[in-house]
């Protein structure tokens, strides 16, 4: 049997499709596991592949008609899995939620063999355009889609907004269409919306995105859980105060009150984004777009923390500051960075002692880009080694909440993969993930 062989048998089913083939027709995932944990056999593996493809839909238990696939073992910690997308009796698999039904397939495997643990799925990853809508946005030469404008413009609405209706006008006066839906008693119970322009059936409709489309915290309800008192706008000396006092509250926050807290400082990196003086405003938004999943911590969250409110605060003078003193030079520039640095920081020691290790990748990437940005003040950006000075973020020392108690040591977060991942994609840990 060559490769070339098992290619073919595998392509089988996919030839013999009458009508179009799938675009996308392997479908291929890895499972690893730890370094720590033991090896396992031939024979353990084969049961856990067999296991995987069956809660993923691709190969059913007792399915004679299900998709073909392999395994393949090259070395000890992990094998991959390869199937392709149409079943020998014509149909296409139902594999919708394949990843999370793995997921919770591995957790028997787990208890019985005595392995290391993966962190719980979170649900936090950001949407991604689906190959349509990048292609669509490359023929009309933009440089994004109009998801990942939408979600921009959304988000930074959102962050700013005191009400629905503060929030839908922002929407609206930032150029992009919106459509309200109310219930049977004319409340608003959600929204959705359009890029000028992107339309869909040959141009006869706008193409709409749901807020919950858009984003997992873009829905309604979520937008509304971050609305905030209007608060008179302090000067942006307090604001920087405010900011690193606030890090140093993140840093004692518990597991509720924390989540809420990093969910407003994504909200003040957003407007820091959108406000910053132009020498370092690339490096912001990126800053802000990665960011943006540690902003999202997973579980409940209380939204009546006080580093909430300071963020908040922060938020709303650099929205009514006037724009020469946004942009006072190079030493009130960094002063912001490195204020919005030390709050990072902290974000990202507390998910690291909550065990959210993609929401600390992720605050963790944006801290580089932030201190990158600081770099193009002119200024080098202090780090944790540096001589003590007014300037330095102050060390902080981060503790699980008290009402998290015990938990086990967690590995990396398993996420989808992707062929090229970017700054906003961190690369997956331990556990199964996919790519096609």
């Amino acid at each position: 049997m060559t490769l070339a062989d098992l290619a073919l048998l595998l392509d089988a089913p996919v030839d013999a499709l009458r009508g179009p083939k799938p675009a996308e027709r392997v479908w291929h995932v890895s499972v690893r596991n730890e370094p720590d944990d033991r090896v396992l056999s031939d024979a353990e593996w084969a049961t856990v592949a067999a296991e995987m493809v069956a809660a993923a839909g691709i190969a059913p238990h007792g399915d004679a008609q299900a998709c073909r696939w392999v395994a393949v073992r090259h070395a000890d910690d992990h094998i991959h899995l390869v199937a392709t997308l149409a079943r020998q009796d014509g149909r296409h698999p139902r594999i919708r939620g394949d990843i999370p039904n793995m997921h919770t397939a591995v957790r028997a495997f787990e208890t019985a063999w005595g392995l290391t643990p993966m962190s719980p799925l979170d649900r936090t990853a950001r949407r991604a355009p689906v190959t349509g809508e990048r292609e669509k946005a490359a023929r009309r030469g933009l440089t994004e889609s109009a998801r990942e404008s939408l979600q921009r413009t959304v988000r930074e609405a959102a962050a700013l907004a005191t009400d629905d209706a503060d929030f839908l006008t922002r929407l609206r006066d930032a150029g992009v269409r919106v459509r309200e839906h109310h219930d049977g008693n004319g409340a608003l119970d959600g929204y959705a919306v359009a890029l000028p322009g992107d339309r869909a059936d040959r141009g006869t409709r706008p193409v709409w995105f749901s807020g919950r489309t858009l984003a997992y915290d873009l829905s309604l309800p979520r937008i509304r859980d971050r609305f905030h008192p209007v608060v008179a706008p302090a000067d942006l000396a307090r604001a920087y105060t405010r900011i690193r006092e606030a890090a140093t509250l993140l840093a004692r926050a518990g597991r509720a009150e924390g989540a809420g807290d990093v969910a407003a400082l994504g909200d003040l990196l957003v407007v820091a984004a959108a406000t910053a003086p132009t020498v370092v405003r690339d490096q912001v938004r990126a800053a802000a777009a990665a960011f943006e999943q540690a902003s999202r911590a997973p579980g409940t969250r209380t939204l009546h923390g006080a580093a909430r409110a300071h963020f908040k605060a922060s938020a709303r003078a650099l929205e009514h500051a006037p724009r020469a003193a946004r942009g006072g030079g190079a030493p009130a520039v960094l002063t912001l960075l490195i204020a919005l640095v030390e709050a990072v920081e902290a974000a990202t020691a507390w998910h690291r002692a909550q065990h959210h290790d993609a929401q600390t990748r992720a605050a963790a990437q944006a801290a580089a880009l932030l201190r990158e940005a600081a770099t193009l003040t002119g200024t080098l950006p202090p780090t944790r080694n540096s001589r003590p000075s007014r300037t330095v973020p102050r060390t902080v020392r981060v503790t699980p909440g008290a009402e998290r108690g015990s938990a086990p040591p967690a590995a990396g977060a398993p996420t989808r993969q992707h062929p090229n991942p970017g700054p906003q994609h961190p690369q997956p840990g331990s556990g199964p993930g996919r790519s096609r």
